[in-house]
């Protein structure tokens, strides 16, 4: 049995999305500068990927 110590999740929180469900308006910082990126600025103009993986060199 895993145990996690000092970490808290927010998965009992929130609610999951179902398909064809709109996604939550979020933002992110951007890799260059003060740049940001918010969902809802995209929203209607142009499609959305968002790619999630471990950091790069690590052995998962």
């Amino acid at each position: 049995m895993a145990v996690t110590v000092g970490r808290t999740s927010t998965a009992d929180r929130t609610q999951t999305l179902k398909v064809g469900d709109a996604a939550p308006d979020f933002e992110l910082p951007g890799h260059r500068g003060g740049e940001k990126f918010k969902l809802s600025d995209a929203r209607g103009k142009k499609n959305v990927v968002l790619v999630f993986y471990p950091l790069d060199w690590t052995p998962v």
